[in-house]
């Protein structure tokens, strides 16, 4: 495989149409991805992720600011000559062609010859565990194998990155949990960058070195995983990426992960804070049960939600209906911005 690289994004812009009122896509942000860092872009639908990716792979044009990796300003050049890789949501195999011609298909666009390429691709089928299906035609696999196959695909012309678009949304659950196992896997054992775009929190935090969170264009927030979770920065992180309340303080809002919520039916010796709500939902998850409450009324009404291991609730129990005082230790706060 080809050197590590860092990838830069210097105030990186995507604006669709001319003027001032243009839509933009990608409001000028600022990335850095570690050379051999597995780093996710995580948002909801129309949140820039998408578009930033395909500016990196030289799908996109950029209207302003600079893709700079190991270095080298790839901002202008073309997707073949940027040193990164692109693996699609849909894979986008030919169905026509054996897995064995779809891996060695963009060396025969570089005119390498067919024993090389061939050679090749059979040397990265092997590496993904898939040369015993070199013959196969992408409808004669699952997909998982095809998932395989693009990505020996993507790893034929030794790129610096790879780009990944939500590789594993069209996959079953057990499929997709089995197949995140293997992507780490692989960006590991090949030491290279990944990049890789989806909606999933806990995808992103299974996978990812690095999570950076985008919302309307901008970068919320960028970090390793579990800073992410444990420290949001803005309303924003602490909803999205889920496992928290936010609640509202005269010093600002605060974010408590819903772990570190509790319930009680007596006010707290301990002088914690907490407030009335009374009991929505509650959903029991194997391992522990998630209680939903509202407190308030009306348009000032707040959502809450308490995770309660098993054995609490075996312990004590709630009904739907209940009046329950939600707590939570004034360490466990904390402050967001805005």
């Amino acid at each position: 495989m080809a050197a590590q690289a860092d990838l830069l994004l210097n105030q990186l812009v995507k604006r669709y149409g001319d003027g001032p009122q243009a839509p933009v896509a990608v409001n000028a942000i600022d990335l850095q991805v570690q050379a051999g860092h597995y780093c996710c872009l995580l948002g909801p639908s129309g949140c820039g992720k998408s578009t930033t990716l395909r500016m990196i792979a030289g799908h996109e044009s950029v209207s302003e600011g600079d893709i700079v990796l190991g270095g080298r300003n790839i901002t202008h050049l073309p997707a073949s000559a940027r040193g990164t890789a692109m693996m699609f949501q849909s894979y986008a195999l030919f169905p026509h062609l054996s897995a064995l011609d779809n891996v060695a298909f963009s060396l025969k666009m570089r005119g390498v010859s067919r024993e090389e390429r061939q050679a090749k691709a059979a040397e990265l089928l092997e590496r993904v565990s898939l040369s015993h299906l070199a013959a196969r035609k992408p409808a004669e696999m699952s997909g998982g194998q095809q998932q395989r196959v693009a990505l020996a695909r993507a790893l034929i012309t030794e790129p610096r990155v790879l780009l990944l678009d939500e590789p594993l949304s069209a996959l079953d659950p057990f499929l997709r949990a089995r197949m995140r196992t293997e992507l780490k896997g692989w960006q590991t054992t090949l030491d290279m960058t990944f990049v890789h775009v989806t909606h999933s929190q806990e995808e992103a935090m299974a996978l990812a070195d690095q999570v950076v969170v985008m919302n309307a264009g901008r970068i919320e927030q960028s970090g390793p995983p579990s800073e992410v979770f444990n420290r949001p920065l803005t309303e924003f992180v602490a909803r999205f990426i889920g496992g928290h309340n936010v609640l509202p303080t005269p010093q600002g809002p605060v974010a408590v992960r819903t772990d570190k919520t509790r319930l009680s039916r007596t006010a707290c010796a301990d002088g914690s804070p907490g407030l009335s709500a009374v009991i929505e939902a509650i959903e029991y998850q194997g391992t522990h049960v998630l209680v939903f409450l509202i407190a308030g009324e009306g348009a000032s009404a707040l959502e809450l939600t308490v995770m309660l291991s098993e054995a609490a609730w075996a312990d004590q129990p709630w009904q739907r209906g209940e009046t329950a005082l939600v707590h939570w230790a004034l360490a466990d706060q904390h402050a967001l911005k805005g």
